[in-house]
């Protein structure tokens, strides 16, 4: 199992993809998470390489159509299944950020002593950054969107 990773992206998404090899072809690449999404490459790293661009490319798609972005699965969810049988899994980190909308602006309520911790929070670990950041980081995190 394989993680291609670019840069250190925020927040990432893990999707698993199946790499085939049939003798006298390139890697084919299937992205099970997302319907549709197939790439290749002439190398295992040129595959894992072009189905980054595929599922962002995708993604995109997706959010202007105003559609879901899908969450991508653990290996466990598709390894047993036949359409995958002799295939390499690897998992492709992909920055969703762009994909979940524009930043909007909110209003909330929270106990003091909670807004104490947060900041406190913020204060020793950098890469919160700021009391927003921290919040969204912690509803990704719930929602499984990390």
């Amino acid at each position: 199992m394989t993680t291609l990773d670019r840069q250190e992206p925020r927040p990432p998404m893990l999707y698993p993809v199946c790499i085939h090899k049939d003798p006298g072809s390139d890697y084919g690449v299937t992205v099970p998470d997302i319907p549709g999404c197939f790439s290749a490459g002439s190398t295992y790293e040129e595959a894992l390489s072009m189905v980054q661009d595929a599922i962002e490319s995708h993604l995109e798609l997706l959010a202007e159509d105003g559609e879901e972005i899908p969450m991508g699965s653990t290996l466990e969810a598709y390894k047993n299944e036949k359409d995958y049988a002799d295939g390499i899994w690897a998992l492709v980190n992909v920055d969703i950020t762009g994909f979940l909308g524009k930043a909007q602006k909110i209003n909330v309520t929270l106990p003091g002593r909670l807004i104490s911790k947060i900041d406190k929070a913020v204060e020793e670990k950098s890469l919160y950054g700021n009391r927003s950041n921290f919040l969204a980081k912690a509803a990704m995190r719930e929602l499984g969107i990390e």
